[in-house]
């Protein structure tokens, strides 16, 4: 399947990703993985439209959760007690 790719344009302070001992390049990804990481955070996409916007696999941007401390868990609060007494249920119906 071939996705369509979109631009679009950041401005940013001159000698912005000298401050930040970046490239362009790489402040260009750095932006778009941080950009990735808070959608993902709020729920507003989800991890695999995260993944493809920061150009990784949705296995290296799980990891990469994991080192910006933003959780893989995207539960509203009211639906995590839900979640957890429908995992325990299925685990006594298996016997674990």
């Amino acid at each position: 399947m071939t996705v369509s790719l979109q631009k679009f344009k950041v401005k940013y302070p001159s000698g912005f990703e000298d401050a930040v001992h970046l490239t362009k390049g790489e402040l260009e990804q750095q932006v778009l993985l941080m950009a990735a990481l808070k959608m993902f955070e709020l729920g507003k996409v989800s991890s695999g439209k995260a993944a493809e916007l920061a150009g990784m696999s949705r296995a290296a941007f799980l990891e990469t959760c994991g080192r910006y401390r933003v959780s893989i868990f995207n539960y509203p609060d009211e639906e995590i007690e839900t979640e957890l007494q429908n995992d325990l249920a299925t685990l006594e119906r298996l016997g674990l």
